[in-house]
């Protein structure tokens, strides 16, 4: 028998390469959670692009007799809020559903910016911040409203008043 002590036993010893029992099971838990989150991310990915078609605007060509001037017009329309972006994203509405007081207008129009059961919606009436007034010449001759649709409700980004002024 030999002395624990001549053997070398109070030596400190070098770990081997090989890992021990519960380094392996870290490391299979370890890729399982990354294999996981890999897994996610590209479901994730997937779904975003099979949805994000959906999204995008279209042409239903319902400008296709616009005049090139005309749009070219309402594509340059500007507020003191920004720019108002197009014809498509206005809504004409009828002399009945706005008017002026006090050099001040307010405009009616529907409370959501989106059909709820095919019902007719809810109209509201908003004031229109003074910025948002166009100050421009009105070259339609219609009254236009560009409306915002938010988590707070609505409110006017545009607005040019018709031939009622």
């Amino acid at each position: 028998m030999s002395n624990w002590i001549d053997s070398g036993g109070d030596e400190p010893r070098l770990y081997s390469a090989r890992p021990t029992i519960c380094e392996t099971r870290r490391r299979r838990i370890g890729r399982l959670k990354r294999w996981r989150s890999a897994a996610g991310l590209a479901c994730a990915l997937t779904l975003i692009a099979l949805l994000a078609p959906r999204g995008h605007a279209r042409d239903r060509g319902q400008f296709v007799n616009t005049n090139a001037e005309l749009k070219a017009w309402f594509d340059g329309l500007r507020s003191g809020k920004g720019p108002c972006c197009s014809d498509a994203d206005g809504s004409a509405i009828s002399d009945s559903d706005w008017e002026s007081k006090d050099g001040h207008y307010r405009v009616r129009i529907p409370r959501l910016g989106y059909a709820v059961d095919g019902k007719q919606q809810e109209l509201v009436w908003v004031d229109v911040p003074d910025e948002a007034v166009i100050s421009e010449p009105n070259r339609v001759g219609r009254t236009m409203v560009w409306p915002i649709y938010g988590y707070m409700g609505v409110t006017i980004r545009c607005f040019m008043p018709g031939s009622m002024t």
